[in-house]
């Protein structure tokens, strides 16, 4: 089993996420079983209960992990799906760490963060390699070199080098080559500084990426080389580029493959031809398409995009699918909640979305928007809470329930139409105990969400707390809301139509999380073509 980390330099949010997922995505494009791993030296287990502004979108994978961002773009640009376990953390390490200790199994011991913390380090990447049956092992570093939070990660990185000897792993920096605008000169310092800093910790890198704004010069790559004693050969362009799903392409018009492949003694054949036509293909769609739309996101964390990436991502799926440039305008609920006259604000959009969220921020907003789209019948797509803020706005508007709410934002609501989900009932610790992961839900034939989805069974990621409450459920239906699927147990309703709308339909899963590249969600992409008609 071979080893490839990742690590950053000088600032954070360079991109070493699309760094990796593009070397993963070259890798298992030759042919190779590979499996990314992210580490987040945050204290946090997970990232659940973490705020999006702070650290962008909670991404939720199959098994009901809640993770970084990152793995996301890992599953986008490998098409594979992950597990909690691929996202390591340092609440993860000292938690096991400690709970052994209580145990009694480091009995006799002072338990230390050399060999304790760095040896439980090691044995989650290798189990996590090991369970996978991977060739390769392909780990993010988060945070710069240099951060405290860090440093037992890479004295156990630097540890697990000296166990599997430097054939069998390649440290790769990404760093920031700045271009300083008074001379114009591209400067290498910061990334001078920042390897001395990584080798400080006993690591060489043997491969750096250098993003900016332009592709590298001849003489900041001589510095490199001559500075930070890596091979020009080795050192690799990633300038700002249209976009992220061309970075693959770009590294390996740079034979970074055939470089990895030297490195680490790899066995493997060269990249698959037609999977990586396939590939080119999606990234040529994406940059040249011919039509145009625009789309409304209209959420509460709209300050930073991050915290929608995979709405983002979904749109330019979709937009390669159809051959459409999609223009997604974040725009803030609480702004929504302020405008007297939603038409000057919203006419322009062929399309809106409400995304999920938390807290009864802007969520009159979101309900006055949703209002619009269906009187003016604009198609509308709503997700988790943009499901539930569709009910409460059809409760209030066309049963006539006023004070219709959510028991999340209201708890003397004469009608909670949206209330707690019952094993929610008394918990009290917050991370990791919503409804979460993949669930199995049923489509009701006939319906417009039997005709996107053309199976009567599929699998979808949830993340939630709250459902429309089931005394409610006979009243909406009566007056046009229909619930055309549920879960296995029929119990829990998982998306809404209007069937006399363009397009009007909202689902309790977050659809967005199992968008790829060349297979766009179903109901993000029926919601692209009707926009597109």
């Amino acid at each position: 089993m071979k080893y490839i980390v990742v690590t950053g330099g000088v600032i954070s949010g360079l991109g070493k996420g699309i760094t990796t997922s593009s070397i993963g995505r070259l890798l298992i494009s030759a042919g190779l079983k590979v499996v990314p791993i992210k580490i987040d030296p945050y204290i946090n287990c997970d990232a659940g209960t973490m705020n999006p502004f702070q650290h962008g979108e909670v991404f939720v994978l199959d098994d009901g992990g809640e993770v970084d961002l990152d793995l996301g773009n890992y599953e986008r640009f490998m098409d594979v799906s992950l597990t909690k376990d691929d996202n390591i953390t340092t609440g993860k390490v000292y938690l096991s760490v400690i709970e052994r200790e209580r145990k009694g199994e480091y009995l006799g011991d002072t338990v230390q963060i050399i060999p304790h913390i760095t040896g439980e380090i090691k044995h989650m990447i290798r189990s996590v390699g090991i369970k996978a049956n991977a060739d390769v092992v392909l780990i993010e570093v988060g945070g710069t070199v240099g951060d405290i939070e860090s440093m037992p990660f890479l004295e156990a990185l630097r540890e697990l080098k000296m166990e599997v000897g430097d054939e069998n792993i390649l440290f790769i920096h990404t760093t920031l080559i700045p271009v300083v605008g008074s001379v114009g000169e591209q400067k290498t310092k910061p990334t001078q500084r920042s390897v001395k800093e990584l080798r400080s910790t006993g690591i060489q890198p043997a491969m750096i990426v250098a993003r900016g704004t332009m592709e590298l010069d001849m003489k900041a790559k001589h510095k490199l080389k001559s500075f930070c004693e890596v091979a020009e050969n080795a050192i690799f362009n990633a300038p700002d580029m249209d976009s992220i799903y061309d970075v693959p392409i770009h590294f390996e018009k740079q034979n970074m493959l055939s470089e990895i492949k030297e490195k680490l003694k790899l066995n493997t054949s060269e990249i698959n031809s037609q999977k990586w036509d396939e590939w080119k293909a999606f990234v040529n769609r994406l940059k040249h398409a011919s039509n145009q739309i625009s789309v409304a996101v209209i959420g509460k964390y709209t300050d930073l995009k991050d915290a929608y990436l995979s709405y983002n991502e979904t749109f330019h799926h979709c937009s390669a699918e159809t051959d459409t440039k999609i223009n997604v305008e974040f725009i803030s609920a609480e702004d929504i909640e302020k405008c007297d006259n939603l038409d000057t604000m919203l006419s322009k959009f062929n399309g809106i979305l409400i995304p999920g969220g938390f807290g009864n921020r802007g969520t009159e907003g979101k309900i006055k928007a949703i209002e619009y789209a269906r009187v003016n019948n604009r198609p509308f797509l709503g997700v988790c809470l943009g499901f539930q803020m569709a009910v409460i706005e059809y409760s209030r508007n066309v049963l006539g329930l006023k004070d219709a709410n959510s028991t999340e934002f209201s708890t003397i609501t004469e009608h909670p139409v949206i209330d707690l989900l019952p094993e929610q009932v008394g918990v009290t610790d917050k991370g990791a105990t919503m409804r979460l992961g993949s669930h199995a839900i049923k489509i009701k034939e006939g319906s417009f969400a039997y005709n996107i989805y053309n199976k009567n069974k599929i699998y979808e990621r949830h993340r939630h707390r709250y459902e429309v409450n089931p005394e409610y459920i006979e009243k909406l239906e009566k007056h046009g809301l229909i619930f055309s699927a549920t879960d296995i147990e029929d119990k829990r309703m998982e998306i809404c139509e209007i069937r006399d709308k363009k397009f009007f339909i909202a689902t309790q899963f977050h659809p967005e999380l199992k968008s790829r590249p060349m297979a766009p969600a179903p109901v993000y992409l029926a919601f692209v073509k009707s926009m597109i008609q």
